[in-house]
């Protein structure tokens, strides 16, 4: 089975796939770059646009979402692990 068409009994995507990660924090115009250089380690070819931040309504909090493409569900699993040993990640989705 070649990488596009792998398929894993524990995911039903297919690889290469478009892939949203949120990490959520604390507000701080530092957790977008913290966010983007935990991915970068993960995925070097980023694409422009890839990532969008949004403050919660009383902006205590901000959510970064990544928009990744994905080769593996391993892949996958690093970047949540990585993230969620980041002391400012609150949470990943």
């Amino acid at each position: 089975m070649s990488q596009k068409q792998e398929m894993n009994e524990e995911t039903l995507l297919e690889f290469p796939c478009q892939f949203p990660i949120k990490a959520l924090g604390h507000a701080d115009r530092e957790l977008d770059l913290r966010v983007i250089e935990i991915i970068c380690k993960h995925v070097p070819d980023l694409r422009e646009g890839a990532v969008k931040s949004r403050p919660s309504s009383g902006g205590k909090y901000t959510s970064v979402t990544v928009t990744i493409t994905a080769t593996s569900l391993a892949q996958i699993h690093a970047i949540y692990r990585e993230l969620s040993d980041c002391a400012d990640v609150l949470m990943t989705l």
